[in-house]
């Protein structure tokens, strides 16, 4: 949809820079930019997240339909972008415990890029490493759906979901910065207990 609110919207936003900190948090992003998108482009900011919608199991235990259109092409892709890329990453997690009979539900070959991501992301070291392949992939792919058009409202969408995987950055920053803290502080305390073990032996305080 092209409106001519994008032509004004879109050049007002900050550019966002992988890796970097996010310039406000998506809550604030979802409030001024839903009189922009508005009426059904304001409820779909709501529930736009890293977190797809799955199909509604068959109540008979049949296979599972489609997932419902959103009614946005971006969301539709990026929703089947996370989905095949958990799918994927769930049955090579099982493969890679031993555990490939626990009745997952097929992984789609489609996106590729989802596909070659989860395969990316398994070969990691660290399950730190693997959220950083898995979170560059996503950023890569949410480009792609993005398009070279700017003034659409996929890009405001765009947006919102880059916005929350620096989020998520941010948060396993944090994370590593209190566990390097607490590893600091425990080997401060652990010397100043040897010493206190050390003088007590000496007969001194």
């Amino acid at each position: 949809m092209v409106s001519y609110r994008y032509y004004y919207f879109v050049p007002q936003l900050s550019y966002l820079v992988y890796g970097q900190a996010p310039p406000m948090s998506s809550a604030a992003f979802r409030e001024k930019a839903a009189p922009i998108v508005g009426g059904d482009g304001a409820a779909l900011l709501e529930t736009l997240g890293l977190d797809p919608p799955w199909p509604e199991p068959d109540p008979d235990g049949g296979p599972s339909g489609g997932a419902s259109s959103s009614g946005c092409d971006f969301v539709d892709g990026w929703w089947e972008w996370e989905r095949t890329l958990r799918l994927n990453l769930a049955r090579l997690r099982a493969a890679e415990l031993g555990r490939e009979g626990d009745g997952l539900p097929e992984a789609p070959a489609v996106p590729s890029g989802a596909v070659a991501a989860a395969a990316r992301a398994i070969e990691a070291e660290t399950p730190l490493e693997r959220e950083i392949v898995v979170d560059k992939a996503r950023w890569e792919a949410v480009e792609a759906l993005q398009g070279s058009d700017l003034f659409r409202r996929r890009t405001v969408f765009a947006y919102l979901v880059k916005l929350m995987i620096l989020e998520r950055q941010a948060s396993f920053r944090a994370e590593a910065g209190f566990s390097e803290y607490k590893s600091l502080y425990d080997s401060i305390l652990e010397r100043s207990n040897a010493a206190s073990a050390d003088a007590a032996t000496n007969g001194s305080i």
